[in-house]
């Protein structure tokens, strides 16, 4: 069955153009400014933000850049990349540890390095993953923090470069045990094409924020047109990938099947040939004996002669 897209009260935050109406406008920045402090509690206190250009291009053309989906600054010159990803891509630690590199690349001003001195600023890279895990993740745990260590000890190499990755497959809180403000954003993203209102258990302003900008009919009508055809990319790249795993699946049931009608078969020939055989050579055996007894051979030697047990060349 073709899953369809359905408008909702709210809109998808996991859908490119939703994240970044919701995360990436000049009204957002209350919103992401709590989030993020959320996420850094104990690490870094964010007072206010700076929306930066999304595109960075490589230093020669033919290099290659990266687009983020939102990249702000706070007033410390830290950088944040936050992304939204929602299937599994090949080699997804290394395009994440690229994202940060580029925006370390862009900390260098152009020409005194040396007066630099390569004195980097902080940057986080944050992303929500909607339908997938990381490969070499902690089962169960749903928040991935990943910095730079010694692989001996464990101790904290740099603290410059930081990955965080958030698998909304693995947060699986109900209402009643969401505790830290964390739990509920965490929760208001993933269920909030569900909600008809706002709940009453996600209240403050960050929140009445998330909800008013996220709601459907709050947008334009071009808005709307851009969201629809978005959602619609997402869904059928989702029918698509679902086609793809079911007809692979199918396909290695019925390969699967074969191949076990073929051993079955290999085996059963195998099995009478071999019966087949210790029954042609059991009967070479008794015929031997017989021959021996006749010949007034010893018991002992015929049984070393024909591998038959004493009792069985008696009853011949």
């Amino acid at each position: 069955m073709v899953n369809q897209p359905v408008t909702t009260t709210f809109i998808d935050p996991f859908v490119d153009f939703a994240f970044k109406r919701i995360f990436a406008s000049e009204e957002s920045k209350p919103m992401l400014i709590g989030l993020l402090n959320q996420l850094l509690e104990g690490r870094k206190h964010i007072v206010s933000i700076e929306y930066n250009k999304n595109e960075h291009p490589g230093e020669i053309d033919e290099e290659g850049g990266a687009i983020f989906d939102v990249f702000c600054t706070d007033a410390d010159g830290s950088s944040f990349i936050i992304e939204i990803q929602r299937g599994y891509q090949e080699n997804i630690e290394d395009r994440a540890m690229f994202y940060v590199s580029r925006a370390a690349s862009e900390q260098s001003p152009k020409g005194n390095r040396r007066k630099w001195g390569y004195r980097l600023t902080d940057i986080y890279l944050i992303a929500f993953l909607e339908d997938f895990r990381m490969p070499k993740g902690e089962p169960y745990e749903y928040i991935q923090d990943i910095s730079w260590a010694h692989r001996s000890s464990g101790k904290i190499f740099s603290d410059r470069m930081n990955m965080i990755f958030i698998e909304m497959l693995n947060f699986v809180k109900k209402p009643e045990e969401l505790v830290s403000d964390l739990d509920k954003w965490l929760y208001a993203l993933k269920h909030l094409t569900e909600f008809e209102t706002r709940p009453d258990y996600l209240n403050g302003p960050e929140f009445e924020q998330l909800f008013n900008l996220a709601k459907y009919t709050n947008m334009n009508k071009e808005e709307r047109s851009l969201y629809n055809r978005r959602l619609k990319y997402k869904w059928d790249n989702a029918n698509v990938m679902d086609y793809a795993v079911k007809t692979a699946r199918r396909e290695a049931m019925e390969q699967g099947l074969q191949q076990g009608l073929q051993e079955g078969m290999q085996q059963g020939i195998a099995r009478g040939l071999q019966q087949g055989l210790n029954e042609g050579l059991q009967k070479k055996a008794v015929e031997m004996a017989r021959q021996m007894l006749l010949g007034g051979e010893p018991l002992d030697k015929i049984e070393r002669y024909t591998g038959l047990s004493i009792p069985e060349i008696e009853a011949l």
